[in-house]
């Protein structure tokens, strides 16, 4: 048996996973277990809960390996720093103590984080090269083009690459400080959302603006090559040199100072956020069409940051030269733990891959599970009043909960890895409610009002319901669709404006159809979803539709719901009608008034992002 740790660290999304003999057998990010969205801490939690599900000690490990190269990125922050000194001081000074007392001592921090039990080796792989192994080796092809792309790593921020077989080969790099992810990390700042949380948000913005700056953008802030590469002009951009991304001559540019954070959204950041769009979809369109002009493969395999980009994905796939794109479904430096452990196995030690007719991820399915004797354990222990439904009966009850208009937590299996709930720790609810986005929205998520639901839809009804277009499947909601036109409403008014488009119903799922009749769809079936695709079934069963809205569990500020207290918590302290946790059913009306204050309280502590 040979078994191989990955980690990464000390940026954002801290994780590891665990690969044995070549299979992916665990993989969590810190966040879910610290409670801290976006943990960027040494994963010690993840660590251990890897480890216990494969019945491994720390001195079982035969490979420690991290997915990125410190040396080479304190390089770049010191060539940096020197390029632009005297300016960025403040930078320099807040981050260099971090690295001298921990990030140039990566080793140091990972015996200390495998509590000294682990002596053999350890192995730094590149930032983009995890991103690589990330995207292809747990992929369904053979041989696929690779395309990974993000904010930076430590100098690269974009690559081009080929995957065949057990190899990867990265055959051109694009270098910090240019870079698509960071440009449109400066629009998710100006427009008053969280770098590395907020681009989401900004995607859903989308499609109530228009993409009145395009031109704006192409003429002033960067020169975007034909190969999908491009050069910014610094002078709009401070993130090379201070705390902000962006600078004066950037907001003169575009008609004043950044939104602040919590003040209402304006025609601007719509047409902002549209234009940026636009122009990423631009360039990861050209990227990916230079990659099959590099390659000559048919396939294509993305990671990173702006593989997230599900709208930029869609394009690729329906204007690109690729009969098929697969993205991983944890495409940001999470997935760069598994793609390190990867690395290893398959190019350091020259292991084969073997031919699969489904990817090897699992579903994604690889963080913790609770068995069903140690679920009822722990909701006791919380005084949580719960029925124990028989095995036949959970996914009957659940689906006529959720026909009846209720909003249902789904507490099931193994815990998701990647950023995406696709059916262990959702909230479901039924999109064929008008009012339900923005009940879900506003009364559990606690977020803003425009933030688009995804649909899950049985795999084989996804193309009667949804545009697939050249998509095969897309069971890790990773890519955006139209709505079917047979499903659309015909002679609606949708000449409104703005955030008032949320009112007019245009589909018969309402609830799921975002403004521009797209939707970030989920295709669920059996092989990986297994009671969450029962549940469609039986919804569909009951109600004729075969799409239930699934959301993540958890709200504004809060990482995904990991334990059963977690799950109650968070049930407790928002609008859901019941809690489905393996084969307890707990209903709101049944639970004392004095654990939903308990759940309320400890909810404050997460920051509103």
């Amino acid at each position: 048996m040979t078994a191989i740790l990955g980690i990464s660290a000390f940026y954002h999304d801290s994780a590891a996973a665990l690969v044995v003999d070549g299979e992916v057998v665990a993989a969590a990010q810190e966040e879910r277990f610290s409670r801290i969205k976006h943990d960027d801490a040494l994963p010690v939690k993840a660590i251990e809960s890897c480890l216990s599900q494969a019945g491994i000690r720390p001195e079982d490990l035969d490979y420690v390996t991290f997915y990125e190269k410190p040396l080479l990125k304190f390089d770049r922050l010191l060539q940096t720093y020197v390029s632009y000194a005297p300016a960025g001081f403040r930078s320099f000074g807040r981050a260099m103590p971090i690295w001298l007392r921990q990030k140039l001592h990566i080793t140091r921090e990972l015996h200390k984080g495998l509590d000294g039990r682990y002596s053999r080796r350890f192995v730094f792989c590149e930032h983009h090269e995890s991103h690589a192994a990330s995207a292809f080796f747990p992929s369904p092809f053979d041989d696929a083009a690779i395309l990974t792309l993000d904010g930076v790593g430590e100098w690269t921020t974009g690559a081009v690459g080929l995957g065949t077989g057990n190899r990867i080969r990265l055959l051109s790099e694009m270098k910090f400080p240019h870079s698509l992810g960071l440009l449109y990390s400066a629009f998710t700042s100006y427009c008053g959302f969280r770098v590395n949380s907020g681009e989401y948000k900004l995607m859903g913005l989308a499609p109530y603006g228009d993409p009145i700056f395009t031109s704006t953008i192409l003429e002033h802030l960067l020169d975007l090559k034909e190969d999908g590469s491009l050069r910014l002009d610094m002078s709009y951009f401070k993130f090379a040199r201070g705390l902000t991304m962006t600078t004066e001559k950037f907001h003169r540019l575009f008609g004043g100072p950044p939104r602040d954070p919590e003040s209402d959204l304006t025609q601007r950041e719509m047409d902002l956020a549209a234009s940026i769009q636009e122009v990423t979809d631009e360039a990861v369109l050209r990227a990916g069409r230079f990659a099959h002009r590099a390659t000559g493969a048919r396939r294509l395999c993305m990671a990173g940051g702006v593989a997230l980009n599900c709208v930029s994905n869609r394009h690729l796939l329906e204007n690109g030269p690729f009969d098929d794109i697969w993205v991983q479904p944890a495409a940001g430096d999470a997935g760069g733990a598994l793609g390190a452990a990867l690395l290893v196995w398959h190019q350091l030690l020259d292991r084969p891959r073997f031919p699969a007719t489904a990817d090897r991820m699992s579903g994604s399915f690889l963080g913790p599970r609770f068995e069903q004797s140690e679920v009822e354990r722990r909701l006791c222990a919380l005084d949580a009043p719960f029925e124990v439904l028989p095995e036949s009966e959970v996914t009957r009850k659940t689906a006529g909960l959720l026909a009846a208009g209720m909003v249902v937590g789904w507490f099931q299996d193994r815990m998701e890895f990647g950023p995406r709930a696709l059916g262990s720790r959702s909230i479901l609810g039924d999109p064929r409610d008008p009012a339900m986005q923005s009940k879900m929205n506003l009364k559990i998520k606690f977020r803003e009002s425009f933030r688009p639901f995804a649909p899950a839809v049985l795999a084989e009804h996804a193309n009667q319901w949804f545009d697939m277009g050249k998509a095969r499947e897309s069971p890790y909601m990773l890519l955006v669709v139209p709505v079917a036109r047979d499903h659309r409403v015909d002679g609606a008014d949708f000449g409104a404006a703005g955030l008032e488009r949320l009112k007019l119903s245009r589909s018969d799922i309402p609830a799921v159809t975002h403004v521009d009749f797209s939707a970030r769809v989920q295709t669920v079936d059996r092989s990986r979803n297994g009671r969450f695709y029962d549940l469609l079934a039986e919804f569909e069963n009951q109600t004729g539709c075969p799409v239930l809205i699934n959301t993540s569990f958890n709200v504004r500020g809060e990482p995904i719901v990991c334990t059963p207290e977690d799950a109650y918590r968070c049930f407790m302290a928002t609008g859901m009608d019941a809690l489905v946790a393996g084969n307890c059913l707990l209903l709101k009306s049944d639970q004392p008034e004095t654990a939903a204050e308990v759940a309320a309280d400890h909810l404050r502590q997460f920051a509103l992002d």
